[in-house]
């Protein structure tokens, strides 16, 4: 082989190194574009897969924001009434049933449960009237979280038997599970008020939340809650 046909091989040997190095670089320009397009695809797989799980999600939810853990509360005063000679409990007792609370003229004023009391009168020596509570109390076995609803909030789909779950402002964004136990069938308020303005009075109702009470012994009487109400 002769010079001149030596240089030539080595030229075309540089040429087919370069031309192989210039696909090289557009396969891998090509591999750079597709793994770019599928991870474009991908994040929008994930958003519209979100943007549906949120919708079908928040569409079977009902959020209400306004609730309190609480339980009806239970009065008691003397049936006949006179001056208010003693109270033997405070508030925060736990008390058992059939406990004297109080003496009012010659009227020993008792529970007829077991319960907490959440208030207990001091006005030592003023005089009670029939029926004039001295003590209130509660049982803390039905203490509920109670939501009030606006009639155009959702109430149309919060039925008895749905589950819901809970936060409580004291415990952060822990989450307490409980079931719809009562739907009040009457508005918080059933006066009729009248306004000048054209905008229509919303009326709430009461949701009430049954939760394992033994479960959750950390929940308190009036502990402020936001709850969430799961319908079909």
């Amino acid at each position: 082989m002769n010079a001149q046909n030596e240089k030539e091989l080595i030229k075309e040997e540089k040429e087919l190194v370069a031309e192989v190095k210039k696909e090289e670089k557009l396969i891998a320009k090509l591999l750079n574009d597709v793994r770019a397009l599928i991870t474009i695809a991908l994040i929008l797989i994930v958003a519209v897969a979100g943007g549906v799980w949120y919708f079908v999600t928040a569409s079977h939810e009902v959020k209400i924001e306004n609730s309190q853990i609480t339980a009806s509360a239970i009065n008691l005063a003397p049936a006949v009434g006179g001056k208010l000679n003693a109270v033997y409990v405070h508030e925060g007792d736990l008390i058992d049933a059939n406990t004297v609370v109080a003496l009012a003229g010659n009227e020993l004023v008792k529970a007829k449960i077991a319960g907490l009391v959440i208030m207990a009168r001091a006005d030592i020596g003023k005089s009670i009237a029939p029926g004039e509570t001295i003590v209130s109390m509660i049982d803390p076995s039905d203490l509920r979280v109670v939501g009030r609803l606006a009639e155009d909030k959702g109430l149309n789909k919060v039925s008895v038997g749905d589950a819901a779950t809970f936060t409580v402002d004291a415990f952060g964004g822990r989450k307490f599970s409980g079931i719809v136990d009562e739907v009040s069938s009457t508005s918080r308020s059933s006066d009729v008020v009248f306004s000048i303005s054209d905008k229509r009075q919303e009326n709430e109702f009461n949701i009430k939340v049954r939760y394992d009470v033994s479960a959750y012994p950390e929940l308190k009487n009036g502990m402020s809650a936001k709850l969430t109400i799961y319908h079909n």
